[in-house]
């Protein structure tokens, strides 16, 4: 049994005396946590460390991945992003099937086991020059073109593929669940505000939270393994935070589908319009990774090293037990202007807090199974990349 000994009070009274066995806190714990003070913060992230120590002890794991921008044109316009583009504009691009395959081969050589497919969401639906590219290269959407090359990666090399495609229905989860372990879509907040003129999601018409939790669901009532999470930092308050880890929580305890949660921190870029943007500051986010762990102490938590350079260090020291991908190869093309980290160096830095650095296939160990069944073909790939215990076969 783990004791948190010294209370936390809040004006209102809120305090928090131990937390047994890995129980998880309470909406009103999670309102006071998220917003604890400098004299409080050492217990709380003690405790979150805690949980993660006995989730899952001794490793950090991180997925050694390939990142295929499959196309950037996007009909979404978010306040934040710099990888979507609009046909015709500099940088513009929808990868042909020669360019996916000569990636995954290349990763492949370096011991990546992961395929990360990025995309913008249903781009053929306002761009006729998409809808052009689509039939010229033989398909009817984006996402029966992502389909294509998700079985493609997993015919010709050793990769598994890891689809982010934005806002998806029962039936594209299923077949995509086919030729992929897992899936992934950020629900990034649940507070529909963000979609008013001149904030994050104006003239974002895939980001509004129903629908996105609505995939979530899906996905949930598929048995699909599912990565999703947070972006702070957008507008959104610390209240909200804890609303959108809450919702999250409430579809994991109902389908057990949820493998990873993603805490990620927004980012200024010069060129996007909330350029004027403050960021988070450290403290916001080691408070939110923490309250995260508290709410769900046996889920995967994970931040983006690249994301929280130089000192990305810090982060273990709020409970995450993952690092998430990270590619020897490709940059990160959501964020290109914050490199991974270089390998040697992620796993000196988690060496050096006392932790050894594991590799893990795009699904954790403990989904392996979940999505074999779904086709003959990925039950194999998923048997070679994977060792007996459900982590990569080639080590970090």
């Amino acid at each position: 049994m783990l004791q948190v000994l010294t209370e936390f009070n809040s004006p209102a009274g809120l305090r928090i005396h131990e937390i047994a066995d890995g129980a998880p806190i309470g909406r009103a714990d999670a309102l006071h946590f998220i917003r604890a003070s400098d004299e409080e913060l050492p217990d709380l992230l003690n405790a979150a460390c805690a949980l993660r120590d006995r989730f899952k002890p001794g490793a950090i794991t991180y997925s050694r991945k390939v990142f295929i921008p499959l196309t950037n044109l996007c009909r979404d316009y978010c306040g934040y992003c710099t990888f979507r583009r609009d046909p015709g504009e500099t940088g513009a691009h929808t990868m042909s099937p020669k360019e996916v395959l000569a990636v995954a081969r290349a990763g492949e050589s370096m011991g990546c086991t992961e395929a990360l497919f990025s995309l913008g969401d249903k781009p053929e639906m306002i761009f006729p020059e998409m809808r052009q590219t689509l039939q010229n290269l033989g398909y009817r959407s984006t996402l029966h073109y992502l389909e294509a090359m998700c079985e493609l990666v997993l015919r010709e090399t050793t990769l598994l593929p890891h689809p982010n495609p934005g806002l998806m229905s029962a039936e594209w989860i299923a077949r995509l669940a086919a030729v992929s372990p897992s899936m992934g879509l950020m629900l990034e907040t649940t507070n529909d505000s963000l979609l008013q003129p001149g904030a994050a999601h104006d003239n974002a018409p895939d980001k509004i939270p129903a629908k996105r939790l609505r995939t979530i669901e899906e996905a949930g009532r598929l048995g699909v393994p599912f990565t999703t999470g947070i972006l702070i930092g957008i507008g959104e308050t610390p209240g909200d935070r804890v609303a959108a880890l809450l919702a999250i929580r409430d579809l994991h305890q109902r389908y057990g589908h949820i493998q990873e949660i993603i805490i990620q921190n927004f980012r200024v870029k010069p060129e996007i319009p909330m350029r004027d943007w403050p960021e988070p500051t450290r403290g916001e986010m080691v408070r939110t990774i923490a309250v995260a762990r508290l709410l769900m102490p046996e889920v995967n938590i994970q931040a983006p090293p690249n994301l929280s350079d130089p000192d990305y260090e810090e982060l273990l020291d709020a409970g995450i037990n993952d690092w998430g991908g990270v590619s020897p190869l490709t940059p990160d093309f959501i964020n290109p202007e914050r490199p991974w980290p270089h390998l040697a160096q992620l796993e000196a830095r988690t060496r050096a807090k006392g932790f050894k650095l594991k590799q893990r296939l795009p699904v954790y160990p403990e989904f392996v199974g979940h999505n074999a069944k779904a086709s003959p073909l990925l039950a194999s790939r998923m048997k070679d990349a994977g060792d007996a215990h459900g982590y990569a076969r080639r080590a970090a």
